[in-house]
């Protein structure tokens, strides 16, 4: 035989408030309505904090704030306006949540003014999502609070320096078991960006030396021949080249770093 459900839940609350509202609000009646009302809706309460639970905050200290942001929602709604009860406490509580976290945990430094206005940002987010039953977009959040668009990235990046995670801290699989940690996860350095580089810097200050610089460097570093089997080619003593590549280089090098060259006797 089939149960008749429960309608006395937070998911089915506009007909209790619907008969709250036609209450004395200084009335017994009106007190213990209200009451009822927000023991059936305790269980949504602690279903948010949960959600928020694993952050670095006390569990009980985010259910006491999730509690409190159920109880403003309460007072608050307005069953007349015809949207349902969830769609307004849910974005009022998880505001109290953020809003906690906000005030008592940064472990990143952010700007007052990014903290200012994420208190506006969040604000308008409630609103915004009651009037248009979405989420509100950036650009929309901007309009709304008459500020540039990037304000509003900035802030919207800033609400997550509460918390921070370590890169020794085990990365979950898709199964949700502990896997690499997240600095594994990170690929190796790739030796050639640096090759890449010193080829950016170099290649122009190459092509200004004289040729038969050049041709003393491609000698020694290209074609891997000896200072003493350049010294044949040119009819010199291996001291003379071993001299002039040593002012190349350090010409070279000052060049590339900025720095003074350094005398070669």
């Amino acid at each position: 035989m089939s149960r008749t459900p429960d309608l006395r839940t937070y998911e089915h609350a506009e007909p209790l408030f619907a008969h709250l509202s036609l209450t004395d609000p200084r009335s017994p009646e009106h007190d213990a309505l209200r009451e009822e009302i927000i023991e059936i809706c305790l269980p949504l309460a602690e279903h948010i904090a949960r959600k928020y639970a694993g952050r670095g905050e006390i569990f009980d200290d985010l259910l006491q704030t999730a509690r409190l942001g159920m109880v403003m929602a309460v007072d608050r709604y307005d069953v007349t306006t015809g949207s349902p009860f969830l769609g307004f406490a849910v974005p009022t509580i998880m505001g109290e949540v953020r809003r906690h976290f906000r005030d008592h945990l940064w472990p990143l430094h952010v700007p007052r003014r990014e903290k200012e206005l994420q208190g506006k940002v969040r604000a308008a987010t409630d609103d915004l999502s009651r009037r248009l039953q979405r989420s509100p977009t950036a650009h929309e959040l901007a309009a709304e609070l008459d500020v540039p668009v990037t304000d509003i990235a900035r802030t919207l990046v800033a609400a997550n320096a509460f918390q921070t995670r370590s890169l020794d801290t085990p990365a979950r699989d898709n199964d949700g078991e502990p896997g690499m940690t997240v600095a594994e996860s990170f690929g190796a350095e790739d030796p050639s960006y640096r090759l890449t580089e010193d080829t950016i810097t170099v290649a122009p200050l190459l092509a200004r030396l004289p040729a038969e610089d050049r041709q003393l460097l491609i000698w020694r570093f290209y074609d891997t021949l000896s200072q003493g089997e350049i010294a044949e080619r040119l009819g010199v003593s291996q001291m003379s080249v071993s001299r002039k590549l040593t002012r190349l280089l350090g010409d070279l090098r000052a060049e590339a770093t900025d720095e003074l060259p350094v005398p070669v006797a």
